[in-house]
Formats: C-alpha cells, structure tokens, sequence
C-alpha cells in the first residue's frame, strides 16, 4: 500500500534539536495535542477505507454494473489517479490556505465522493465521483502528516506523525470487515455494495466537525506573519515555557522550508541529482511493483479465483486486513535498529518468496480446499512481510537520500511516480489474471522481485547512521 506514506518525510523537513527546548511540562495541553491527532487521523482512516472498500463490494458491483475485467480495472485505479493529482495539488492547497482549512475541504470533497458512488445508476459515472474521491485521498496523503508534524513538539513528532500511518491500514482493515459482515447479512441485494460504500460517510462528517474546532498549523501561521496566532496555538498544546521558547524555533524551521523549496526542474541538468531522483523513483516504482496493491484492492477476488466461496473469500481477506496492521506495527518497531538496505533487501527476498509459493500453489495443486488454504497463507504472509519492510522503508529512506534544496521536488516527483505506478498495477490485475490466471501473475511479480532486488543492491545506498551532507558528497564524487 501507498501509506506510510508521509509518517517519516513529514517530520524529516521539520527536524530540530529538542535539547536547546525547555522540556515540555505535562498538562492539560497534552490532552488536547491527543484531541487533535485523533480527529485529524481520520482523514487517514479515510484513506484506508476508501482504497479498501472497493476490495469487498467489487463482486457485487460487477454484478450490478455489468463491468467487464477491463472496466472493473479501471474503476478502482482511477481513484488512484485521481490520489496521484490530489497529492500534487493538496499540498500546494495547503501550502496557500493552510493546513487545517484544506482538511476540511477534503472532508467535504470525501463527502461528495462517497454520496456521488453511492448513487452513481453507471459504471461510468462512478468513475467519475471515483477520481473525485480519488482526489481527497491524495489530498490527505498530502495534508494529514504535515499538519500533525507541525502542531507536534519534536520529541513526540515521530509517534504522532504515525499514528496516522496506522489509521490507513486500520481503515482498510476496518472496509475487510463491515464488507465481510454487510455481505453475509445482506449479499443477496444486487446493491449491497452501495451500502459498504456508503459507510464512509460516517467519519468524513466526524473529520469536518471535528476540523472546525481544531487548530490551524502554527507553523503555516507563522509563514503568513501572523506570530501571535502562532503562539495562541502553540499554548493550546505546549506548556506557557516551551510555547514562547518554540516559537522561535517555528520562526527558524519556516525559514528552513523556504529552502527546502528552492529546488525545481532546472536541478535535473545536474548528473548526480537525476542519480538521485533515478534511485527514489525506483524504489516508489518497485515497492509498488510487489503488487501488494492488487491484494488490498482485489484480495476477496483473488480468494474466490483461489477456489474460496463468495462469502468466504470476503471473511478470508479480513486476514489480508488484520496481518497488514501488524505488519506496520512490526515495521515501525524495528525500522531503527536494522541497516536500511539489508532490511529492504530481506523484505524483497521474503516477498518474491511469497511470490512464488501463490504461483507454485496455484499452479500445481488440484482444485479445492487445500488449494485455496495454502494460497490464503501465503498471500497473508507476504502481506505482512512487505508491510513489516518495503511499505515504511521505502518512504523513510525517500526523506533521506535527498538533500534538502532539492528535497520537495525531488519527493513530489517520486510520490507521483508511486502513485501511477500504484494505478497501473491497480488497472492491469484484473484482466492479467482473467487472461493468465492466478500462477502467471504473481510469477511476473515475483520476477519483478528478482530485478527490485538487483536495482538495491546495485544503486540504492546505505543511509541509516549517515548525515545528508555526507551521501550529498559520495554522490556529488561517484556521479557528477
């Protein structure tokens, strides 16, 4: 999955040094920095929910919209799309009305999303309200992370910032499961699926109303000079001390960002930039190429294609659901104690791994139950290696490798690259499998494995331990 996503490039271009802070005294402002990431998150349990709804209401749907494998293809990568335009323009949206208004037009724009597929009486014009919820989806990826990294003192930023990574695959575990339980109550209603979808409604109203008592980014109220709203925010969620004494700090870090933002496509006249950026897209491109996505989006399909029972194919895939939650936890538990290139290259040994066991099951056993058990452990089992390696890797080292004038340019170009990779897995899946079947997909996945793992070990550098400044100079010396 696209995910953690921002939970450690937010923080990065935010990072100081928290000695030269008063230590933050605990209080009631602490309760309300806890108010604040629970409500924004929900714009990440958004996410989750609508990139893993489809998963469970597509085999009704297709019944209903009479859609063909190209067109069940496209219906779910187009959300996907429309993320990868959303995340372009809803961090320029925020940059300019700030972050707490731009999460509440997403809400609104998750609002209309949802109502617009719910009544949508054609496929294409669920298209549609699918690219438009597509676009707050990206918006969120865009938003959520930089507002809880801004409004977070730096010695808690990391596990604020996380818990919204945490609320995606939650709200994806979250659709696995009111699907599982909508269908098997209700699976004989052609549009059973309008009500999965549907439920999304719920927590968009909760984001808003929410929103509307939160406070705005006092780090993007310190960029438009308004110093003493700054401060307002800053004692609603630090101790009187340490609010005066960051707000300095805030002053410093917003002076840093105009730097961050220096870069732009002139750079990529300079070899060892476009290095660089070659060695970020690669990995958005191949973490994507794993087709952890087609499982997330099509894994009730996949099950039932397995040889699983419409109604247990939807109650298997909530294991799809429940092991990548904790394959995130296992992740963020251990993504500090291990070198970032062994860990990446072991979780794309374990992947391919994985990948060739479905094909290998699929492939040589006969139909029936033993089939469809050993595809459903397998599946769940790289489902939770990747997400336990490759989903939060991937995106901390992208906050690493670059320096930081180039830094915005060169992660927006990676994101995006992420993202229409991400839609093209989405869009293919279907009729790959209609025309190959099971075996041949996930085999071409596993090769994509073997090339992923030569492209690290041959291009990707170590950058755990290692100062931006020091891979800036190995990179400037080995490919300029």
């Amino acid at each position: 999955m696209e995910y953690v996503e921002e939970m450690f490039m937010a923080s990065d271009l935010t990072r100081t040094t928290a000695q030269h802070l008063p230590a933050d005294a605990p209080g009631r402002h602490s309760h309300r920095l806890g108010v604040i990431a629970v409500v924004a998150t929900f714009g990440g349990l958004l996410f989750g929910y609508d990139t893993g709804v489809i998963n469970g209401a597509l085999e009704p749907l297709k019944e209903d919209l009479q859609l063909t494998s190209f067109t069940e293809g496209l219906v779910v990568s187009i959300l996907i799309f429309g993320a990868a335009i959303g995340a372009l323009i809803g961090g320029r949206m925020s940059d300019r009305y700030g972050r707490r208004h731009n999460i509440l037009v997403l809400a609104i724009i998750f609002m209309i999303g949802t109502l617009g597929c719910v009544l949508s009486p054609t496929w294409e014009i669920l298209a549609l309200f699918r690219f438009i919820l597509g676009l707050a989806v990206g918006g969120a990826s865009a938003t959520v992370p930089v507002y809880l990294a801004e409004i977070s003192p730096v010695e808690r930023r990391g596990s604020v910032v996380s818990r919204n990574e945490v609320m995606i695959v939650c709200g994806q575990f979250a659709a696995f499961v009111i699907n599982a339980v909508i269908f098997n109550i209700w699976g004989e209603h052609e549009s059973v699926w309008r009500f999965m979808l549907l439920i999304a409604v719920a927590p968009a109203i909760v984001l808003f109303a929410g929103m509307l008592r939160m406070p705005e980014s006092p780090r993007w109220l310190m960029s438009q000079d308004r110093h003493d709203e700054a401060l307002a925010v800053l004692l609603q969620v630090r101790s009187p001390e340490r609010a005066r004494a960051e707000l300095e700090e805030v002053q410093a870090l917003a002076e840093e960002e105009k730097l961050a933002q220096t870069g732009g496509p002139a750079d990529l006249s300079v070899k060892w930039i476009r290095r660089l950026i070659f060695i970020g897209v690669g990995l958005g491109v191949f973490q994507q190429a794993t087709g952890i996505n087609s499982v997330m989006y099509y894994g009730t399909q996949l099950l039932g294609d397995a040889g699983f029972s419409s109604n247990a194919a939807i109650v298997a895939n909530t294991l799809n659901g429940l092991f990548s939650v904790l394959g995130v936890l296992t992740g963020i538990a251990l993504i500090n104690r291990i070198d970032r290139r062994k860990m990446l290259i072991g979780g794309f040994v374990l992947t391919t791994t994985f990948h060739l066991l479905v094909g290998l099951s699929a492939f040589l056993l006969p139909d029936g139950t033993a089939k469809a058990y050993f595809i459903l452990v397998f599946v769940v089992l790289f489902v939770f290696s990747m997400q336990g390696t490759i989903g939060p890797l991937v995106w901390l080292m992208l906050s690493e490798i670059f320096p930081l004038k180039i830094r915005s340019f060169a992660i927006g170009i990676c994101i995006f690259m992420l993202w229409i990779a991400n839609a093209i897995v989405a869009l293919v899946f279907p009729p790959l499998v209609a025309a190959l079947g099971i075996a041949a997909t996930f085999f071409i996945f596993a090769g994509l494995g073997v090339l992923a793992l030569v492209f690290i070990t041959t291009q990707v550098p170590e950058t755990r331990g290692r100062s931006l400044e020091e891979l800036e100079e190995q990179f400037r010396r080995e490919y300029s």
